[in-house]
């Protein structure tokens, strides 16, 4: 008999992100949701499931603790800035039903297995690496010892590391992810700045080619093989989606969709026959042939990780990016009308004040649409932890976020201190949106569109709040 299962993802900080494409999890210069996707997936396998996502929601554990009386089986999603909050609420749960089981997914207990089971008795099993079938077999009642890819709490405490999971290939054996959606979640409650709300998300395929060092996903879980779903398996949940939950956009949220050049083609052919408005994650380096094809057939947004303006920089993170080629793609998008969401990092490895300047003055340049800046951010299990923990680039603790889910300066640098670099991050935003053409061009975003103008003025207020958060936790 099927275990009755619950997956969740805890209640967290205020307004805290902890789907974020499942890259980042923090709060937030302008607020935002993403899809629990990881979760929901291996919910859709289990027959009887049910899914909370807590933040997304405003649920705190008094709205949600009578989930877990009559429940067999709960799965937690974690990460490293969420741990001791969800080793909290494992604790709870196990405390108002001592016979749960009680499971935790994540790149953070892929990476740190026993470190994690060693946090709580309350945590009976870790699902490591790619969890969706191990948690099928859990949840179907095979014996923890038998299960691939986890690692479990016998009944005289010891901690058993079982085998690998293979990692799986045949991506069109995981069902849809966005009946799980439409059954359990408010799609109203997922947005982001720079996409339509609302809007609905899914991956197509998992893995990354790319080796960016400091990326979370490719390095713990996915992959660096881009496995993909078949572009009919596609369409249907496509269809699917824009029948059942009618959102304005579907964001992709592959690494990088546009890995591979002739499937994304083709899979913008088939959407153009849709008429269905779309965006994904991409490289500076789509060549203009293709993405002609893609917004002749829908595409609205990229998603577009540019990271610096220095080219050592990128080649100190094996970003595979050349800057006169992103500036080329920017060039191209822009001439074709397609909306661009660059993201910055500060404080990566070969970082100067004279680099920083170099970025904050090649973001203008380009000219992505929106920004986001984030602080370089070392997570356990990627090469840039590494490189961090063997030069001693820590400043102070390992944290990643304040007490109240505020990103930290986690990196400084004998020329370049943790301090200085958290200042940058809002000079940066400040010289990128108070400029004449970039207010202009916002504003006349407003004026056409009273939606819109609601949107932005809302996000104006969560970004003035953002940066006051940010003195805070300088003082």
């Amino acid at each position: 008999m099927t275990l009755r299962t619950l997956f969740l993802q805890a209640p967290s900080f205020d307004g805290y992100d902890g789907g974020a494409g499942a890259r980042y999890q923090m709060k937030r210069e302008v607020k935002s949701f993403w899809y629990p996707t990881w979760l929901a997936q291996p919910a859709a396998l289990v027959e009887g499931s049910k899914l909370i996502d807590a933040p997304a929601h405003d649920q705190s554990w008094d709205d949600i603790k009578h989930e877990v009386d009559e429940r067999d089986l709960v799965i937690l999603h974690t990460s490293t800035p969420s741990f001791r909050q969800d080793i909290h609420t494992a604790e709870l749960i196990k405390a108002r039903n001592p016979k749960i089981m009680i499971g935790l997914i994540g790149a953070k207990v892929a990476v740190e297995t026993q470190k994690s089971m060693e946090a709580s008795t309350a945590v009976d099993f870790v699902a490591r690496n790619e969890f969706d079938f191990t948690i099928l077999d859990v949840a179907n009642g095979m014996p923890l010892r038998e299960v691939e890819g986890i690692s479990w709490r016998d009944d005289d405490g010891a901690i058993i590391h079982n085998k690998d999971r293979a990692v799986l290939e045949d991506m069109d054996s995981l069902p849809f992810v966005s009946p799980i959606y439409k059954r359990d979640l408010v799609m109203e409650k997922y947005f982001g700045g720079y996409l339509l709300h609302p809007y609905v998300s899914f991956y197509t395929g998992r893995g990354c080619k790319s080796r960016c060092t400091f990326c979370l996903w490719p390095q713990t879980v996915g992959g660096h093989n881009y496995r993909t779903r078949s572009i009919p398996h596609v369409i249907a949940e496509v269809k699917y989606v824009m029948a059942e939950m009618k959102p304005k956009e579907i964001f992709f949220d592959d690494d990088t969709l546009t890995d591979n050049l002739p499937r994304v083609e083709a899979l913008a052919l088939e959407l153009g026959k849709l008429g269905v408005t779309w965006s994904c994650n991409a490289k500076a380096n789509v060549p203009y042939k293709t993405l002609k094809v893609l917004k002749e057939n829908g595409l609205r947004l990229l998603l577009v990780g540019y990271e610096s303006g220095n080219q050592q920089i990128l080649h100190n993170i094996k970003k595979g990016l050349r800057t006169d080629v992103a500036r080329q793609f920017t060039k191209d998008c822009h001439a074709l009308g397609i909306v661009i969401h660059g993201t910055f990092i500060l404080g990566l490895p070969g970082e100067t004040e004279e680099t920083i300047e170099e970025t904050i003055n090649y973001a203008k340049e380009i000219d992505p649409h929106t920004i986001q800046v984030s602080l370089a951010a070392p997570y356990p299990g990627t090469f840039l932890y590494k490189q961090a923990t063997e030069n001693g680039w820590f400043d102070n603790s390992h944290d990643l976020l304040t007490d109240d889910g505020n990103q930290i300066a986690q990196l400084s640098y004998p020329h370049l201190p943790a301090a200085l670099i958290f200042d940058k991050v809002e000079e940066f935003y400040k010289r990128f949106y108070f400029r004449p053409s970039k207010i202009w061009s916002i504003v006349s975003e407003m004026l056409r569109d009273w939606n819109m103008m609601k949107r932005r003025l809302r996000e104006g207020v969560e970004f003035f709040d953002f940066l006051r958060r940010r003195k805070e936790v300088k003082a």
